[in-house]
This record gives structure tokens, C-alpha cells and sequence, in this order.
């Protein structure tokens, strides 16, 4: 079985990560406790939910952690759009990390299903 620093997913999901949290650090100071953390946290939650996974002893909790992961990622583009509709973050800035969000999400979904066929 591979490290799961190995797997695509997790490390455009690390990548995205990353992005959220140097975008956040711009966010208003009463934000840190809120929105800044919380959308922090679903995005560190996306590799770790892979790394998680990748440890477990079945495809199928595998498989359910690859879909936590989904889930987290989802929560990320929510909260990147409330950002925006806020006015924390401009579309120019914010419009690449729904891109990459995407990619992240067919490559969650990729591993998920191959996970599931072996499972």
C-alpha cells in the first residue's frame, strides 16, 4: 500500500490547505475565532482525513474516511464562498482554490471508488 504522502489526492488536498491558511491570515482579527478558524480547520481536514484513512485496517473505513474528506472539502468551498460574499477575499484570488477544490474532489472521488472496488 502506498504512503499517503504518495497519494495525488492527499497532496493536492495538503497544497489546498496551505492556500486557505495564507489566505486566511488577511481575514479581519474578529474573524479568528470564527469563520478563519473554522474554514481552517475543514481544510487541514481534507489530508488528514486521507492520511487517517489510508492507516485503517478495511477498504470500507477507508472508504468512509475518503468520504469525510469529501465532506470537509465541500465545507471548504462553502465557507470560501462566504469569504467572498463577505468581502473578505476578492473573486480573482478566491476563484483558483474553487479550481483547485475541483481538482481535489474528482481526485477524492477517484481514490474513493478504486478504494471501494477493492474493498
Amino acid at each position: 500500500m502506498q504512503r499517503f504522502t504518495e497519494l495525488k489526492a492527499w497532496k493536492r488536498g495538503h497544497e489546498l490547505a496551505l492556500r486557505v491558511y495564507k489566505l486566511t491570515a488577511g481575514f479581519p482579527k474578529d474573524e479568528r475565532y470564527g469563520l478563519v478558524s473554522q474554514l481552517r480547520r475543514a481544510a487541514a481536514s481534507v489530508p488528514t482525513n486521507v492520511a487517517e484513512g489510508s492507516k485503517r485496517r478495511g477498504g470500507h473505513e477507508y472508504a468512509r474516511f475518503l468520504n469525510v474528506a469529501e465532506g470537509s472539502l465541500v465545507e471548504v468551498e462553502y465557507l470560501l464562498v462566504l469569504s467572498r460574499d463577505l468581502g473578505y477575499v476578492k473573486s480573482p484570488i478566491v476563484d483558483p482554490l474553487f479550481g483547485a477544490a475541483a481538482e481535489v474532489g474528482r481526485l477524492l472521488h477517484g481514490l474513493r471508488e478504486a478504494v471501494e472496488a477493492n474493498a
